[in-house]
């Protein structure tokens, strides 16, 4: 399989002055291309530190991806190191000339003394057109090798590496790769890779990954093979037995598929609409699902009732309820979604009161104590829960499981 190692130039990369979402996007991307990424590395504005690094790529890499340090200031030095390293000199390229002076002067600018350099490029490369900026890029190939080079600014990066360069590493990978990516919800990373042992320890092609986000985890499945219907059996043949030992937990497939939006997509899909009553979160499940465009349709009444007095104006939870049980407590949980039915005329509605910290705890009642109340018209159910964590992650946790508890209420 090919092998890629990623280079990030730019002290202020190296400093976390600016965050490198450039190595995220690309190592993401490598996949589909066919291609392994073993290393990634950041360096600063330094070229015997980057030439350094570039003869370890050279050696343990087949295709060295780099980006930054194609501008036109002195400290922009990638080229001519890369180009050094590989034995190439750097030669005047008319055509990108023509192209900056073209694009400068859309953008109401003059060419500079310094844009000059950025028209010079190795000897023999491909050249990778930018038309967001000034610095084209380019590919350096030296025998089965290779090097590439984009500009930093990922509004210049990411559309020339999809538009050039991934099909160049797919056409070089000679292999096609499928991938599927199982969400799961309500187990953790551990527990779950440990139920799917078996099948990730034995794993060669196709490839079995856990990734733990937030409240949740993935599994991305990708197979590597001559075709795309050979990668895809392997692909589906994976996922069947993941669903066999894990299929309780996982409720979505895809990158993009997060709870809220499957929440939406299945309101949609029945014709129903959903309330929101919350305390502890203080309005976050409102926000997950409005977050996701079209959400309006399901989606018209979120209450917050932080205060008690809320809770009794806005939902008719009875003092006395308050009184005895307190704020938080099945019964609270019960009248708050069954009052946000009823004052919005929702088809299902969902409730969350709890204590997120870090105080106001006791040994009966500790911190990430919450409750979550569900009613539709088949009636109310209340779910307890104990949430590990800081503030904020009680509060996403909650929102997550109220969201889940939705979903499973509604399939």
């Amino acid at each position: 399989m090919l092998t890629a190692e990623i280079i990030c130039v730019g002290t202020e990369l190296l400093m976390g002055q600016v965050l490198n979402t450039n190595e995220h996007y690309i190592a993401s991307r490598l996949t589909e291309a066919g291609v392994a990424l073993n290393h990634s590395s950041v360096v600063g504005d330094n070229p015997e530190r980057l030439k350094e690094l570039l003869n370890l790529a050279k050696g343990r890499a087949d295709v060295i991806i780099m980006t930054g340090g194609l501008g036109p200031t002195d400290d922009d030095l990638t080229k001519e190191t890369v180009s050094a390293a590989f034995g190439k000199k750097l030669v005047f390229h008319p055509e990108c000339m023509e192209k900056m002076v073209s694009y400068l002067k859309e953008a109401g600018r003059n060419l500079t003394k310094n844009n000059e350099k950025q028209a010079y490029l190795p000897e023999g490369c491909i050249v990778i057109e930018n038309n967001n900026g000034t610095a084209p890029g380019c590919i350096i190939e030296d025998g089965l090798k290779a090097a590439i080079m984009l500009p930093g600014p990922p509004r210049e990066m990411v559309p020339m590496f999809n538009e050039t360069v991934l099909p160049y590493l797919k056409k070089k990978s000679g292999m096609v790769l499928k991938s599927r990516v199982l969400r799961l919800f309500g187990i953790g990373e551990s527990r779950a890779a440990l139920m799917c042992d078996s099948l990730i320890k034995n794993q060669t092609n196709p490839t079995i990954a856990p990734y733990a986000k937030e409240g949740e985890v993935t599994f991305r499945v990708t197979a590597s093979g001559e075709s795309e219907d050979e990668a895809q059996r392997m692909v589906d043949e994976a996922c069947e037995k993941m669903y066999e030992i894990l299929g309780e937990y996982i409720y979505a497939e895809g990158d993009d598929n997060s709870m809220a939006r499957v929440v939406v997509d299945t309101l949609k899909k029945k014709g129903l609409t959903v309330a929101t009553a919350e305390s502890c979160t203080g309005g976050l499940i409102g926000k997950m699902i409005t977050e996701v465009s079209g959400a309006s349709e399901v989606y018209g009444f979120g209450f917050i009732t932080y205060a008690n007095e809320a809770k009794m104006q806005l939902l008719g939870v009875k003092k006395e309820t308050l009184d005895t049980f307190g704020a938080v407590s099945e019964e609270t949980a019960r009248e708050m979604a069954e009052g946000a039915r009823r004052a919005s005329g929702s088809d299902i509605a969902v409730s969350v009161t709890g204590i997120a910290g870090p105080g106001g705890g006791t040994e009966e009642k500790p911190v990430g104590l919450v409750y979550i109340g569900v009613n539709d018209k088949l009636g109310t159910e209340v779910f307890r829960f104990v949430q590990h964590g800081d503030r904020e992650r009680v509060r996403n946790k909650s929102a997550l499981c109220a969201l889940d508890i939705i979903l499973k209420r509604i399939r």
